[in-house]
């Protein structure tokens, strides 16, 4: 991958809020056909769009959960696609997107949540699950339903599971040996739980863990640094030119925490709360990239834009992972007493200086949005901002 001045935007399928479009859904068309062509057509119009404002990489949702968007032989078909898990779209959306945003000279990174399976767990939910019981594929919550948990009010896979940890590496495996990808990426949901809804998992670190940890802490950063190297080694066995980067919480550690955290004040952290000790990932070498989630704004008394983006300049200075910044579009144009600049011309104030103070950090080398329907909207917002970036990106 080419990290010079990456400018790139998340396309989010999960609940299908970026893609696909409810009406596309084979439910609300008149046939089949229709519904491939509604989707066809729309993911070209988003294409076409983000290309003429200036945008060079597309990070598109192919494993929200544990569906797929792409035909897989590990995963059912994703219900975004035709409201039915497991019911074949008749077209591969991912192939789809590949060669249509490789005519248009626009980077292709397949983005993957690795352990959720589920974004609920109500009785229609368990129900739409067992239902995959008699499909081609079953629901990895059929096939090995001992890995699946809850946390955070989803159905889970546990990643202190070596067995699980390999499962993902194989469906990594067949997106790289298949498909014409630029790049993986893991989004920031490693452990992932609430107060109200932890992933218990209690049997498994008794069983796991030997004895080689002082706490469970420590042995869940342990497993999800295993997973990011096997998925590393796996990725650049079979295609050295993919690249492999995370998208983690913007906060690694608060330095009230440890004196080598940031100046933020957060209650969550990439470190503490989904176990993700990113910090030592890059140390390692194991990343060839990473997009930390900077959604704070310059001002913000929690944790300060300038400070974490230097922060992490700091931190790959002497490493050989890449650094790009995600920033969060979905704030533009909306007011927080916390955070009045987002709502200050739109929000183009904000994100232009958020813009300049990237470009002048040198160890920087692009930025990404989240996510893609907020420049789509029809709200006069929207429109000044691709107009804005358009004017900025190609003058």
């Amino acid at each position: 991958m080419n990290y010079s001045n990456v400018r790139g935007i998340w396309i989010t399928t999960a609940f299908g809020l970026d893609w696909p479009d409810q009406s596309s859904n084979v439910f609300f068309c008149t046939s089949f056909d229709k519904m491939i062509k509604l989707q066809k057509k729309s993911l070209i119009e988003k294409l076409d769009r983000l290309s003429k404002i200036g945008f060079n990489t597309i990070f598109f949702q192919v494993k929200p959960d544990g569906t797929s968007l792409y035909r897989s032989r590990i995963l059912p078909w994703s219900n975004v696609l035709t409201g039915k898990i497991g019911k074949d779209p008749g077209y591969d959306p991912l192939e789809f997107i590949i060669m249509e945003a490789h005519k248009r000279n626009l980077k292709i990174h397949a983005w993957i949540n690795p352990y959720r399976v589920s974004t609920k767990i109500d009785s229609n939910t368990v129900l739409s699950l067992k239902n995959t019981a008699f499909s081609y594929l079953p629901s990895v919550y059929i096939q090995h339903n001992s890995w699946v948990k809850v946390s955070h009010n989803q159905f889970v896979l546990d990643p202190g599971l070596p067995e699980v940890r390999s499962w993902i590496v194989n469906i990594v495996e067949e997106i790289v040996k298949f498909y014409d990808v630029d790049g993986i990426q893991f989004d920031d949901y490693f452990y992932y739980e609430d107060s109200l809804s932890r992933l218990k998992d209690d049997d498994t670190y008794h069983k796991y863990s030997k004895n080689q940890f002082s706490n469970k802490e420590n042995w869940r950063r342990n497993n999800t640094f295993l997973l990011i190297k096997d998925v590393y080694k796996k990725i650049h066995s079979i295609k050295p030119n993919v690249s492999f980067g995370v998208s983690p919480i913007g906060i690694w550690r608060n330095v009230r925490n440890d004196p080598f955290g940031s100046q933020t004040n957060s209650l969550y952290s990439s470190y503490d709360s989904c176990y993700a000790d990113v910090k030592l990932w890059i140390k390692t070498g194991i990343l060839d990239y990473v997009i930390p989630q900077i959604y704070w704004s310059c001002s913000d008394k929690t944790a300060k834009y300038d400070i974490l983006i230097k922060w992490w300049a700091n931190l790959i200075k002497t490493s050989r992972t890449k650094l790009c910044v995600g920033l969060a579009l979905y704030k533009a144009g909306i007011y927080n007493p916390q955070e009045p600049e987002w709502f200050e011309n739109y929000g183009i104030t904000e994100i232009s200086k958020q813009l300049d103070l990237s470009d002048d950090i040198s160890e920087i080398q692009g930025i990404v949005f989240f996510r893609e329907s907020f420049l789509a909207s029809h709200s006069r917002g929207s429109k000044k901002i691709v107009e804005y970036l358009q004017y900025r990106w190609n003058r």
